[in-house]
């Protein structure tokens, strides 16, 4: 099992993450918003990731850190 590290208050809600993970357990938060006023991204179950590390690799911003 992986653990995802958001920067959320980094995160500018391009959704590049979201379109990257293989296994769709990112989403942008539809009911937070960061200091810059976007909608960050967030695992919906971190206990399925698999580790890949896809999300961070598309990050323009280094907003998430994996760990396995």
């Amino acid at each position: 099992m992986a653990k995802l590290t958001f920067k959320t208050d980094n995160c500018k809600g391009c959704g590049l993450c979201v379109e990257a993970c293989p296994k769709n357990l990112l989403i942008l938060a539809k009911d937070e918003i960061n200091k810059k006023g976007h909608h960050p991204a967030v695992i919906t179950d971190e206990s399925a990731c698999i580790g890949c590390a896809f999300c961070a690799t598309m990050c323009p911003d280094c907003v998430i850190k994996v760990e396995r």
